[in-house]
């Protein structure tokens, strides 16, 4: 299927593309951040997301300064399944990128713009490749238990997912969530308090490779910690992935992607370093 055309982007290009998942990847909850060292050895925090006047998520002080060169020296993409509302209360250091993936792949933000051409050219393999949402939300209705769920949410008329006491989620209802979704072309990722059901046209990587069809991108790098972003790091030429997540706990692995130990928000600044020192040298002109 044709890709949508879009005006091409006219500033010089860097030779290399960076695309990261944010949460839990480079920015953290308060209770993902895993600081579990003296508190006078802990790193000093720099709040990247504010929701309803209140700090919510956070990178450290030297992360803060590794993305901000990272934007200098290669094109970084943010790259996440939150919505467009959800991920423009982000603000994080450096330049606005020019690219953003929103909605794990659905929609793409061109300088802070929605492009339409395309939503509509994923909705169009939605419609192609998968259940229609309204099976799967009926579906998640019929069986999650309200002892347990706490909030169901349709993110972007695109996919699903709910709000969970984790503590008091059954054992085996997330597989078999995923086994009756699976014939349907739908995915399902527990991630947190959260399961996502999205249907699997719906990937970071197809929107990545749009990017790089737009900008001509030599190397893609990326970085990921949770089952939806496997797509993404398989499309990249090189990746990482932090101790925690779904990637650590199902022991996903892939040979160019190499897996840190180390957990929380240091691991967010560890991948930076890694990101720079694969990109130094790779200049991208204002």
């Amino acid at each position: 299927m044709k890709s949508p055309e879009a005006k091409p982007d006219l500033r010089p290009a860097a030779r290399t593309l960076v695309a990261s998942d944010l949460d839990r990847t480079l920015i953290y909850s308060t209770g993902a951040l895993a600081l579990t060292m003296p508190d006078e050895q802990a790193p000093r925090l720099l709040c990247v997301e504010v929701h309803e006047a209140r700090p919510l998520s956070y990178m450290t002080e030297a992360a803060g300064r590794l993305l901000v060169e990272l934007a200098d020296t290669a094109r970084f993409v943010p790259t996440t399944t939150r919505t467009r509302k959800q991920y423009r209360r982000i603000s994080l250091p450096g330049r606005q990128p020019r690219y953003a993936i929103c909605a794990n792949g659905g929609h793409l933000l061109v300088d802070g713009h929605t492009d339409h051409d395309w939503n509509a050219e994923m909705r169009r393999r939605l419609a192609a490749g998968s259940a229609p949402l309204e099976e799967v939300r009926a579906h998640l209705a019929a069986t999650a238990d309200p002892e347990w769920l706490r909030k169901e949410r349709i993110a972007e008329d695109l996919f699903a997912y709910l709000v969970v006491a984790r503590e008091l989620l059954p054992a085996g209802w997330v597989k078999e969530l995923a086994e009756w979704a699976e014939p349907r072309g739908w995915t399902v990722s527990l991630q947190g308090r959260k399961i996502y059901a999205v249907p699997k046209p719906l990937s970071k990587s197809a929107a990545l490779a749009e990017v790089v069809r737009r900008t001509g991108a030599g190397t893609v790098l990326a970085a990921g910690d949770s089952l939806l972003d496997a797509d993404l790091l398989m499309a990249a030429d090189s990746g990482w992935s932090p101790g925690h997540g779904e990637l650590a706990d199902t022991g996903w692995s892939a040979p160019h992607i190499i897996a840190l130990p180390t957990v929380g928000v240091a691991a967010g600044e560890e991948i930076l370093r890694h990101m720079l020192d694969r990109t130094e040298g790779d200049g991208l002109a204002p």
